[in-house]
């Protein structure tokens, strides 16, 4: 109970004043710990066989070390007053979500829309995707979005909530380590084929079940906002594994299915065209105002968990099984 309490306060913590820049952030120290990682592994090994192997040992080094680093610290600050502990595990957790910058970031790009200024839309949206931006069109401006909030519903929303209730703060900063490695060294290119993989792996195994509950979840609260929940889920069901991702593709999917908007289509990274799989069906065309849905999606299905979460952590505690 206590547990997922501190969750909820993490939660609405993030939703408040999201992630100060004063405030020194754990990502940052994770991003910095895997860079000199990454370099003393380079230096050291240079045969494919190598870097497999110490693929391995990264993620072992960072994702261990994060839950070690969480717990101890939360061990000695209980030492000092019981809630001291609690205090420090809920900004912990509230450094695992960003609820409010992805909020913040999205509504960036659609104020610029809005405003008519599509060459500061397009700057905006290269600061929260890989993808070039610079000759993006409206719809593509807001296909970038959309995609980009929606996947990310999940991996800095429901998975680290998700792993906070299981294992507090320890475990959401093991997971957001996870997904730091990923989003830096798990691509399929030439230079991380052999030293991210592990990486890659981890952060897929971590996000399954998340992604296919915030899928449900996507359903759900698009028949209370009055969108197609029955179109929501055919298009999980129908397109959510052909993303290229085990897991973006069902947020994705559902979200594309309850708007009535396609996304997926043809990227350009570093001036390289390629393919993704499209998700949903174009019954109308995409304006702005699908960036603002997108949002409100994204936080009714953030609600919709951690007031689950509470709901069955009193449950379990009416019931004796926790304490």
């Amino acid at each position: 109970m206590t547990v997922s309490l501190i969750m909820m306060a993490a939660y609405l913590l993030d939703r408040l004043i999201g992630d100060p820049r004063w405030l020194p952030h754990p990502v940052i120290g994770m991003g910095h710990a895997i860079s000199a990682l990454e370099r003393a592994i380079r230096r050291r090994v240079h045969s494919d066989r190598g870097l497999k192997r110490a693929g391995l040992l990264l993620p072992l080094i960072v994702v261990g070390g994060s839950f070690a680093l969480g717990w101890t610290l939360l061990r000695l600050l209980a030492w000092i007053h019981p809630w001291l502990s609690v205090g420090a595990e809920i900004v912990l957790i509230a450094t695992t979500i960003a609820s409010k910058g992805l909020k913040d970031a999205g509504m960036a790009v659609y104020r610029e829309l809005k405003a008519g200024d599509l060459p500061a839309a397009r700057r905006e949206l290269g600061m929260i995707v890989g993808r070039d931006t610079q000759q993006l069109d409206e719809p593509e401006i807001v296909r970038g979005t959309v995609e980009t909030v929606a996947e990310n519903i999940v991996d800095a929303i429901i998975s680290p909530l998700f792993y906070a209730l299981i294992g507090g703060a320890p475990l959401a900063l093991a997971y957001r380590a996870v997904n730091t490695l990923d989003s830096m060294v798990g691509y399929k290119n030439e230079k991380y084929l052999h030293l991210g993989w592990a990486s890659a792996r981890l952060d897929d195994a971590a996000n399954y079940i998340p992604a296919r509950l915030t899928a449900g979840m996507l359903v759900v609260t698009a028949w209370v906002y009055g969108h197609d929940a029955g179109r929501s889920w055919r298009m999980v069901r129908r397109d959510a594994r052909l993303h290229p991702s085990p897991n973006s593709g069902f947020p994705e999917s559902a979200v594309a299915g309850a708007l009535g908007i396609r996304l997926g289509g043809y990227n350009v990274y570093h001036s390289v065209r390629s393919f993704r799989a499209y998700m949903g069906e174009l019954v109308r065309p995409m304006e702005p105002d699908d960036i603002r849905h997108t949002i409100r999606l994204m936080f009714a299905v953030s609600s919709m968990f951690a007031g689950l979460c509470l709901f069955v952590s009193a449950g379990c505690y009416a019931l004796g099984w926790i304490q």
